[in-house]
């Protein structure tokens, strides 16, 4: 009803601007006619919302001037871009600032990583170096009443059984006799520890060294290898070489980080008597 009573006077007024654009214009009266092109849009318009509310029957929806709703359109699409190149940006800065913080990490582990070696390396010469100072074993006698045709494992057995009665003379001879004859078996390493033992039970401080040097080349995994570790940093402490203790402390911290209690127990009291570094 309303689309009706509005349908005359729009009417009207298409006529009244037809006439008005079938007048002659002054040319030299731009102002007017720029005037006059925006209200015969305004009533093409209007005249397109009549028509429609007429023949549809259903609400009208003013939509904007095709041009401004592009214009609103690209300005909304421009503002989405700007976002997401503002994150596009944060995110770039962010992976930047990661790798760089990265570049640093790695380059500080390398320097922790030639720092160890360095300090193995020292470690190990120290070790050549006591290894070389000790006095060279006298050869091997052999066991005391012990028959010529004792097998490796029955020379080894004897002196383990020596020792373990207190008689740490036969006990080191034996532990000899058995490095003499099977140096290169796989038992050899453990005979050195045992060596040791009989020697550090004697005050043989540098020969006990020299032993557990041998013992514990290569730093194998076994049993007895953290203990033999802390007895060379032992006996390095009571041969006056403190620096050289700690540095063999710390290698045993590092090699052998789930030893018994009872050997870490006497690790930890070497390395406040060798007032290592914390």
């Amino acid at each position: 009803m309303i689309l009706r009573r509005l349908a005359l006077p729009l009417a009207l007024a298409l006529i009244s601007t037809t006439a008005l654009a079938q007048t002659p214009i002054d040319p030299l009266d731009a102002r007017d006619a720029r005037r006059l092109d925006r209200m015969e849009q305004v009533m093409r318009e209007l005249r397109a919302i009549v028509f429609q509310g007429r023949d549809s029957g259903k609400p009208v929806v003013i939509q904007p001037a095709e041009t401004d709703y592009q214009l609103q359109e690209l300005t909304r699409r421009l503002a989405e871009l700007e976002q997401t190149l503002t994150r596009m940006t944060g995110d770039i800065e962010t992976t930047t600032r990661d790798a760089e913080l990265a570049r640093r990490e790695n380059e500080a582990l390398k320097g922790q990583i030639a720092g160890l070696n360095a300090k193995i390396t020292a470690l190990e010469t120290r070790a050549v170096a006591v290894e070389s100072a000790v006095a060279p074993a006298a050869d091997a006698p052999e066991l005391s009443g012990a028959p010529p045709s004792l097998t490796a494992t029955e020379t080894f057995n004897q002196a383990r059984q020596l020792m373990l009665s207190g008689d740490y003379d036969g006990a080191e001879a034996g532990f000899r006799a058995y490095v003499a004859r099977y140096g290169d078996s796989l038992k050899a390493p453990e005979a050195r520890y045992w060596l040791g033992k009989t020697l550090s039970a004697r005050a043989a401080h540098a020969d006990a060294a020299g032993a557990y040097i041998g013992a514990i080349r290569g730093w194998p995994p076994t049993p007895w290898a953290p203990d033999a570790v802390v007895e060379l940093a032992r006996a390095l402490i009571q041969l006056k070489k403190p620096t050289d203790a700690c540095q063999t402390l710390a290698e045993f911290q590092r090699r052998y980080p789930k030893a018994a209690p009872a050997v870490q127990s006497r690790a930890a009291a070497a390395r406040s008597q060798a007032k290592c570094a914390a």
